[in-house]
């Protein structure tokens, strides 16, 4: 059985061109689906802000699915209630877990110096991937279709200084930008 030992060289070859095209690329810049420019004719931003009574970590237990008139002519009504209700499905079904570990956590919390307050931060961190996940699905599905893209961004609170998480509904340019990914 012969063994093929690769030259150290070739590797270091390859790795300075790998270098070098980073350095290349880094200097481009690159817009991701996340990041597209508004242009300057573009309205604000919608924000669906969190209307429920419990809040953990800046992530509300439910989202309002009052219709924002901003959107009439541009999503039914229907097909809006029917994104939000998703939305406030998923937390419905991961918060009341989050605020068990979030009791749990704050009676233990001097015992174990604050590290029993991880797994609420892990698992709201979780919540929300899964409500980026989620509204990347219905861009994809329906929204990115009708000029509109929804996003999970977090914002401070019109009535204090916390940071609460909102849907931003955003519209998009009427030309596509290429967007090499």
């Amino acid at each position: 059985v012969s063994v093929l030992l690769p030259n150290m060289a070739d590797f270091d070859t390859i790795y300075e061109l790998e270098e070098e095209e980073e350095e290349e690329s880094e200097s481009e810049p690159v817009v991701r689906s996340q990041e597209l420019p508004r242009p300057r004719d573009a309205p604000d931003p919608v924000a669906v802000r969190g209307a429920g009574h419990i809040t953990v970590f800046g992530l509300s237990n439910k989202f309002d699915t009052e219709f924002p008139s901003v959107l009439t002519g541009k999503v039914a009504p229907e097909e809006f209630k029917t994104s939000i209700n998703r939305v406030n499905a998923c937390l419905r079904k991961n918060l009341p877990v989050n605020v068990k570990w979030l009791l749990c956590g704050c009676l233990c919390c001097c015992c174990t110096l604050g590290c029993s307050l991880w797994p609420v931060v892990c698992l709201n961190k979780r919540t929300r991937r899964s409500i980026q996940k989620l509204l990347e699905w219905e861009n994809n599905r329906l929204y990115h279709k009708l000029g509109l893209h929804w996003k999970l961004s977090k914002r401070k609170c019109e009535t204090s200084n916390m940071m609460e998480y909102v849907i931003l509904i955003e519209f998009l340019p009427k030309y596509p930008i290429f967007r090499p990914d």
